[in-house]
């Protein structure tokens, strides 16, 4: 995702509009010392038939982004329902035609040295265009982090805060030159967190099994509409509990759930075959589910849906 490519893309910036070359900040802003930041991921969905963008769950990722800047004390003025206007003219001011992935960031942006952070804060919100963020057509083969995950009295791991994403960089890193597409993390407790950035969901004896939010994980909302599909789509048993290491080695069927990964089945872990060492049934039928809905294809699911071109927000 390289958003300087294009130095004429439009971004939201200290409250207006600008070229995404001219949103710049200081060498001593806060954030870029002590990783004090808060970030979101959105994302957007092209629809060639309806010449629409449709935004992905974004009130709700609006309204985690605004209670997770409240660990850090980052006040964001606007509401929930006045970002996603924002949102919208961005997209309308870039015209943009094709998936997007939206970044609001939200920062402790006091110029100075000092590690204790006033009340002098910023936000910007990015888009920028967007297919597959992992290949994993054919399944990903992936390893179990030597790097445990951050421990939610030490940085609260469901927070998105910017700083805690160096455990993130520090395991995928490792894995990626490991030879593997993808790190797992196991908590301090020994139990499966997550991917690097990703949920995970596993199949094991009929059931969909996922870490509840005590395991350390990010509360996400492609977790959460993944749970609700296989519970009225399919009709699975969804069970939230820790799961062993070892689990991995012997379940039915495993893959990653994100906003930018979307879902990614896993084949292989650390070596060893997952299931059959193919894509699994539920999670292929998971994955065209979700897809269908996020592309506005299930009138049931609609309501995860929010158009920015028929939007209320202002138009160019």
């Amino acid at each position: 995702m390289k958003l300087g490519a294009d130095p004429g893309i439009i971004v939201y910036f200290r409250n207006q509009f600008v070229a995404v070359a001219d949103a710049q900040v200081n060498i001593l802003t806060h954030a870029l010392h002590y990783g004090t930041g808060v970030f979101e991921g959105i994302r957007a969905y092209w629809d060639e038939a309806e010449q629409e963008l449709f935004l992905f769950r974004t009130p709700e990722h609006y309204q985690r982004w605004k209670k997770n800047c409240g660990i850090l004390r980052i006040a964001i003025p606007p509401t929930a329902e006045m970002l996603c206007d924002i949102t919208a003219d961005l997209i309308k001011r870039n015209r943009f035609r094709s998936d997007l992935y939206i970044r609001p960031l939200a920062y402790k942006s006091a110029e100075r040295i000092g590690l204790v952070p006033d009340d002098k804060d910023s936000f910007a919100i990015m888009a920028i265009p967007l297919g597959e963020y992992l290949s994993s057509q054919q399944g990903l083969h992936v390893g179990v982090a030597s790097w445990r995950r951050i421990d939610d009295n030490a940085i609260p791991a469901r927070g998105k805060i910017c700083g805690a994403y160096v455990n993130s960089v520090l395991a995928s890193d490792e894995a990626r030159h490991n030879g593997f597409d993808e790190a797992i993390f196991l908590n301090d407790a020994g139990h499966v967190a997550e991917g690097a950035t990703h949920n995970i969901f596993m199949v094991r004896q009929g059931s969909l099994i996922t870490p509840p939010g005590s395991e350390n994980i990010l509360e996400g909302l492609t977790r959460d509409s993944i749970m609700e599909l296989a519970r009225r789509e399919l009709r699975l048993q969804v069970v939230e509990r820790p799961i062993d290491r070892s689990e991995l080695y012997v379940c039915d069927e495993l893959f990653f759930a994100g906003t930018a990964v979307e879902i990614a089945p896993i084949v292989r872990v650390d070596h060893r075959p997952v299931g059959t060492v193919e894509v699994g049934k539920i999670t292929g039928e998971l994955r065209r589910l979700y897809l269908e809905a996020v592309h506005g294809r299930l009138a049931a699911y609609r309501k995860w849906l929010s158009p920015a071109y028929h939007s209320t927000a202002a138009a160019v």
